[in-house]
């Protein structure tokens, strides 16, 4: 447990503001930026501003174990103290982690190179993939984000669509992202029984038709992030896959923001489409803040890229710090049923997530796996107009009035994000629900009363404990009717 003394700020927060904006570039940007949180340390699924203040995290993937887990805390303390160096040395942290991350790859995926975040990972991917088919072209998704050096920025729209961004190279394809809720091909605009899979699968196999040098291979996160918290429809992946490896092209499936067990029903998000992909990326919870990540590819692709001749040398990935403390990592994973819980909370969390579209017309799709869920907010649920503003409220209210951390994303920003530490429990899925109702009804109700005096009391304490789970018993019409009598 750390020493909460230890922990305490060194300076005032407008200080730390001031040499913040005096010495850091302004492009990096803070999670509320109008009224930024100072946060000095974290514990669990928690973490704890400068005034002692506790907020529920249902933000941060890459505290994927919980903050400062004692027995990830302990590896990489043990590891540093008694060697830290670069990886052209033999040590068992690499083997031992490369042996881990191979026995839970299905397939041949057997072959590692360690890095040091996802974007380095996701870089590596692509230089593998052109060397194994002497080919350039890729093929990535709309609003996809694979990293911000300048390779994987060339292949990321999420960074490339936006006002000011490097325009598109030419080498790269856009495929429009399987979302059919808000995407090209929505569900709403095709019978019941039509596949949607195939529907964007189409669109894949015409950009390898009209390919000019053939493509080097197709790279999408296996649940996309960023683009909005997209489940693929079914068979995509599949279809997809056989189209690119019929035109010679192989395929990288994205891990940073989804693996190691957070879907629930599998260790890796590709896994329950179906397919095994010819290279994995992982990096974010792999560490657990700590900076790691690594490349799982086949002996074959790994033969052609050691048949270059040009060595690949990487002077922190794969150290010994960051091995032992992914090791403890995934041995936490196990011993503590990580999975299991995101399934099972993942579960009862999306279930009542999904109720609330019968109780609110703000809230238009709730989808998700495990802990990956996202929560899209309309303004207009059959025409499914995105309502932006309201999620930035959301966003700020949830912050203020409950303590509670979470974010927005989307091509549109309105779909609220939830990807919690994997020991997010039923009591905090609880916890996240009531004041997420709150949110809802005061915001509605506040725009139904078009900034007249009433509708500004409405602010329902949370407990303590974070503990409702007697209110979880309840019906949502009761929930719903007890929100209304307090306005």
């Amino acid at each position: 447990m750390q020493n909460i003394v230890d922990c305490e700020e060194h300076m005032p927060k407008v200080d730390t503001i001031r040499l913040r904006n005096k010495h850091i570039g302004k492009s990096c940007q803070l999670f509320y930026k109008t009224d930024p949180l100072k946060i000095v340390r974290g514990q669990g699924q928690y973490m704890y501003d400068e005034e002692g203040s506790r907020y529920l995290d249902c933000i941060n993937n890459v505290a994927h174990v919980g903050h400062c887990h004692p027995k990830v805390v302990e590896a990489g303390a043990r590891q540093i103290a008694t060697l830290s160096t670069n990886n052209r040395f033999l040590h068992d942290e690499l083997v031992k982690c490369a042996q881990t991350l191979a026995s839970k790859m299905p397939g041949n995926l057997s072959v590692c190179y360690f890095v040091n975040s996802g974007s380095e990972a996701n870089d590596l991917a692509l230089r593998l993939a052109r060397q194994h088919t002497k080919r350039q072209e890729i093929i990535t998704l709309d609003h996809a984000y694979h990293g911000h050096v300048s390779a994987v920025m060339e292949i990321s729209p999420y960074k490339f669509n936006q006002p000011g961004g490097d325009p598109q190279p030419d080498f790269v394809h856009v495929a429009p992202c399987p979302d059919v809720y808000r995407g090209k091909h929505r569900d709403c605009d095709y019978p019941e029984d039509t596949d949607m899979g195939q529907l964007y699968a189409d669109e894949v196999a015409r950009l390898v038709e009209n390919s000019r040098s053939g493509i080097a291979a197709f790279i999408a996160e296996s649940l996309q992030s960023c683009g909005g918290q997209i489940i693929p429809p079914k068979d995509y992946f599949k279809k997809v896959y056989k189209i690119i490896r019929d035109a010679g092209g192989i395929t990288i499936a994205d891990e940073v923001q989804v693996g190691f067990g957070r879907i629930g029903t599998h260790y890796w998000a590709f896994e329950p489409h179906n397919v095994v992909p010819d290279i994995v990326t992982v990096a974010k919870p792999m560490g657990n803040g700590h900076p790691v990540g690594a490349v799982v590819t086949t002996p074959e692709i790994a033969e052609s890229f050691a048949s270059t001749g040009v060595c690949y040398f990487n002077t922190y990935g794969g150290n010994p710090v960051s091995c032992a403390i992914a090791n403890a990592v995934m041995r936490v994973i196990d011993e503590e049923n990580l999975q299991e819980n995101a399934l099972t909370v993942g579960k009862y969390l999306l279930e009542q997530s999904r109720s609330l579209r019968f109780e609110y017309d703000v809230v238009g799709d709730v989808r998700g796996t495990g802990l990956f869920i996202g929560i899209e907010l309309v303004t207009n649920q059959k025409e499914r107009t995105p309502a932006t503003k309201m999620a930035k409220d959301v966003v700020d209210r949830m912050k203020n009035t409950h303590k509670i951390l979470v974010s927005s994303d989307g091509p549109n920003n309105n779909v609220i994000k939830l990807k919690p530490p994997m020991v997010f429990n039923a009591e905090n899925a609880d916890e996240f629900l009531y004041g997420f109702r709150e949110c809802l009804t005061y915001l509605e109700n506040l725009e139904k009363s078009h900034g007249s005096e009433v509708r500004s009391v409405l602010t329902i304490p949370v407990p303590a404990t974070g503990g409702l789970c007697s209110l979880a018993n309840k019906t949502i019409s009761e929930k719903r009717e007890k929100l209304i009598k307090s306005v």
